[in-house]
């Protein structure tokens, strides 16, 4: 199955964080958000443009393509909408970030058979991408030990790894046969709720496993390139400083180009603004107040 097999799985490796370590504690204890506002646009643009490449795979302007964007939007929503009602059902509120989230997991599922399913299967596909990667991600990763030792700053492994093996998999149960004879050019591939048994199943595993030692093997030999040249990990002082302020830039020059952030003569200003305030609302208070209807 061409689609399933190019696009199975999708995260970097583990061996990354084994090979340039974990943040530093303080960091991995508090780390909030840089900016929603940015993120929810970035999220935005990633979800067009994933309607975009996954409507593209097929190469041409055909069923299988208009199929592929149609389950594309409504993976990503269900998956959206599931992850959000698990965040308000075990949390009490929903969260801008999980919605995100749930975005991704859904957008990554429905990859390896975004034009090889019928749409009701997407919605099935959104609901298991928005439930299984919030139960690795919320639960099994403050459980399991071997999750906890993994700095996985993003959560990629749950959004990429767990959503793009749960895809592959599904796809291997819920490919129909009239969309791959579009698609491959293999004859009677079907997915084993259509008569297909778990052969298919089993390749979208073998598939997964080439990619996940792929990824181990290549991108440790690329660690190991640059590991000659520079180092891969940046030294205690300046990770408490910062990599910005180690370039000597600063992310947020918000106050003035170039000037740097005195909080003792912010306070100062503050506080004279907020007297100046107070101020003026006497001095109009005393001298009358005049209303017009």
């Amino acid at each position: 199955m061409r689609p399933a097999a190019d696009r199975s799985i999708l995260f970097p490796p583990p061996r990354l964080t084994t090979m340039v370590g974990p943040r530093l504690k303080s960091d991995r204890e508090r780390f909030s958000p840089n900016n929603i506002l940015l993120m929810i646009a970035g999220g935005g643009l990633l979800w067009m443009g994933w309607a975009g490449f996954n409507g593209g795979a097929p190469y041409a302007a055909n069923i299988a393509a208009s199929v592929a964007v149609l389950n594309t939007n409504v993976s990503a929503a269900t998956s959206l909408l599931t992850w959000t009602c698990l965040d308000v059902i075990f949390f009490g509120k929903p969260s801008v970030i999980g919605a995100v989230q749930g975005m991704m997991t859904g957008l990554v599922c429905i990859t390896p058979g975004a034009g090889l399913v019928q749409t009701w299967a997407a919605v099935i596909m959104g609901v298991f991408a928005g439930s299984v990667p919030w139960f690795t991600m919320m639960i099994l990763h403050k459980k399991v030990a071997l999750l906890t030792r993994v700095d996985d700053t993003l959560g990629v492994f749950h959004t990429h790894a767990v959503a793009g093996l749960l895809g592959g998999v599904l796809t291997g149960l819920l490919a129909t046969p009239e969309l791959l004879e579009i698609e491959s050019p293999v004859p009677g591939l079907r997915g084993a709720f259509y008569g297909g048994g778990i052969r298919q199943v089993g390749k979208q595993l073998a598939g997964a496993a080439f990619v996940v030692a792929w990824n181990v093997v290549v991108t440790s030999l690329i660690l190991l390139a640059i590991g000659l040249l520079v180092p891969l990990r940046m030294p205690e002082d300046q990770l408490m400083i910062g990599d910005d302020a180690a370039h000597g830039e600063e992310a947020y020059a918000l106050w003035g180009d170039g000037e740097k952030f005195d909080a003792t003569r912010h306070d100062a200003v503050r506080v004279a603004g907020v007297m100046d305030r107070e101020g003026s609302a006497e001095q109009r208070l005393s001298g009358g107040v005049t209303i017009q209807l």
